[in-house]
């Protein structure tokens, strides 16, 4: 990092007012702030490859919890060297006006431009507590993608395929991507990537594959190290991903995925964020959108774990369409009122924005900390594709026309601890935002019956996946699920999510005589944390078909012992390995 202790010299801000440093030496320091928190983000990203040729998931998982934590450590770090250096004129606004323009200058040309300007922006709202954007001040980009000017070619590796011989090609592949470890049966590997990708594009003609070009970059999260680029036929290409493990077996080839929906699950809203040594983040950027077209590039931003400039493209890219439907109103999200949050949103935009209540009904008995605290957890989980990813907005400014009548009200009534009015706008202190899925209690009724058992399966299967990661939902009913558009199953209500470690697991007790049988309450004692797994049934609200489904190919959720094995498993360590993609996807 470059010194932060900068040269002073004197620059005049009113008549009668001087200050000791200089705007240009104050915009060095942000952005010197900037590359800091770069470098050692890419310092614990660079981790990983070690961390996966020693199948060390443990410290794997705590790398994803320090770099989480990294962004607003920096700014922290860089607010306290700015009030060092300018002392009390760090508040003068005429001061940020010229450091905006120098900052400005020190950016000109550069790919990550937008990197630099969120980190910027970020301190300007922490030092000036801004409510809301101030444009005079902060760096505005609501009509431009900052990728879209982005034409540097990402580093990457291309190869030629054979075709009496395509396994060679894959052989210099993984002779490309070296380990540490070896690899077990590489020329078997190679031959099953060649034999899945010629299978999988057999509809493209009789030599479907010509070549492959794979991002210098690995890919590591989780157990798995993917090989990410795209695959060309004679006249189109589809995205490509090898994904590597290393387990008791060797370091192998595990799945070849070349279809656009499975990529995209990848990288999906609700998996964890890549670990990937990425010299410049905007031109990969820009490579992904090419093989997932249809995915937010505030999304592939968010799973680069660049959350903070997700939220910023996800700000910009929602505000750009809702100025452009200036006669949409902002309406209640559909599904079951939440007895913790309040949900709205924009019909035509797939997002949702979650206010949490003055007040939760019975038997809700959680605080509005305890709330805020349940959301920030689910930053520091690995989600394994079942959690949606929730980020917090501060200070958010709506016209106030634009609300429904029913919803101002609501929000004004029962959410006056996060929403106020002032003038026509009304102020959102906190929300968190989300991607919007069809709640699972609603679709489950739109469905056919074989859609609604599909469903109905990949639900238990969401709370197993949860489960085998430490994760227990709390409240399973369907309406705190949702169902994205290629069918999966969802987690989005946090309010009663813990972990799985911190219950007790219970066998529900016998009852000793009739009276006991018969009682409408429990006539034992029961703790805080007690949960009673053989009970489940009666609390996931699903239909008589869909919930007997349930119970015959998920016996495993209403069995204590299954719950209290994996508590044993967590405390030694012992992590089940959960694959971000179906098992039909997998090498034999």
């Amino acid at each position: 990092m470059r010194s932060l202790f900068l040269p002073v010299l004197p620059v005049v801000l009113r008549p009668g007012h001087r200050m000791n440093t200089p705007a240009d030496a104050l915009a060095r320091l942000i952005r010197d702030g900037f590359e800091d928190y770069h470098a050692r983000f890419a310092a614990i990203s660079r981790r990983a490859r070690q961390r996966f040729e020693q199948r060390d998931w443990a410290g794997a998982r705590q790398d994803a919890v320090e770099r989480i934590g990294l962004y607003d450590q920096c700014i922290a770090e860089t607010v306290d060297a700015l009030r060092r250096v300018a002392s009390g004129d760090i508040g003068e606004r005429a001061l940020w006006l010229q450091i905006r323009a120098a900052y400005a200058v020190l950016l000109a040309g550069l790919i990550d431009a937008e990197l630099y300007k969120t980190f910027y922006n970020t301190l300007a709202r922490r030092l000036f507590a801004t409510r809301g954007v101030d444009g005079a001040i902060e760096f505005m980009a609501m009509d431009v993608e900052p990728s879209d000017a982005i034409t540097h070619p990402v580093a990457r590796h291309s190869y030629t395929l054979s075709p009496t011989r395509p396994a060679d090609a894959f052989m210099r592949v993984l002779g490309d991507y070296r380990f540490d470890v070896p690899y077990a049966h590489q020329l078997r590997c190679a031959a099953a990537v060649a034999v899945r990708l010629q299978d999988d594009l057999a509809h493209w003609g009789d030599y479907p594959v010509r070549s492959i070009e794979l991002l210098d970059t690995v890919f590591y999260r989780e157990r798995r190290a993917c090989l990410v680029g795209r695959v060309f036929g004679e006249h189109r290409f589809s995205p490509c991903v090898i994904a590597l493990v290393h387990d008791e077996r060797g370091l192998r080839v595990d799945a070849v995925l070349s279809r656009r929906r499975d990529v995209a699950h990848l990288f999906g809203v609700s998996r964890s964020y890549f670990q990937a040594d990425l010299a410049t983040v905007g031109d990969a950027v820009v490579f992904l959108r090419s093989l997932l077209p249809g995915k937010p590039v505030d999304e592939i931003y968010t799973v680069l774990g660049r959350a903070k400039q997700g939220k910023t493209e996800r700000y910009r890219t929602f505000f750009r369409h809702f100025q452009d439907q200036a006669g949409e109103q902002l309406t209640h999200a559909d599904g079951t009122p939440g007895m913790v949050m309040a949900v709205f949103t924009l019909p035509s935009y797939p997002l949702v924005f979650k206010l949490i209540r003055d007040r939760f009904a019975w038997p809700k008995t959680l605080t509005r900390h305890q709330v805020e605290e349940k959301y920030a957890l689910v930053f520091n989980l690995d989600r394994v594709g079942r959690l949606l990813d929730a980020q917090p907005y501060r200070h958010l400014r709506f016209p106030r026309a634009r609300f429904s009548a029913a919803l101002r009200e609501e929000l004004l009534t029962q959410c006056a601890s996060s929403v106020h009015e002032e003038g026509d706008e009304l102020v959102i202190a906190l929300c968190y935002v989300q991607r919007r899925f069809r709640p699972l209690n609603l679709y489950l009724r739109e469905q056919t019956a074989e859609a609604r058992r599909i469903a109905a399966l990949d639900y238990a299967q969401a709370i197993t996946d949860m489960a085998r990661n430490n994760i227990f939902p709390g409240d399973m009913l369907p309406k705190n699920f949702g169902v994205s558009r290629h069918g999966r199953a969802v987690f989005y209500d946090y309010d009663e999510l813990c972990l799985v470690t911190e219950c007790t697991f219970r066998t529900w007790p016998t009852p000793r005589n009739e009276e006991e049988a018969l009682a409408d309450e429990p006539w034992f004692q029961i703790g805080p944390h007690d949960v009673f797994p053989e009970r489940f049934w009666m609390f996931m609200g699903l239909p008589s078909p869909e919930l007997a489904a349930v119970r015959e190919h998920f016996a495993h959720l209403f069995d204590p012992v299954w719950w209290q094995r994996l508590q044993t498993g967590f405390a030694a360590g012992v992590f089940p390995d959960t694959p971000p993609y179906a098992g039909s996807l997998r090498l034999a």
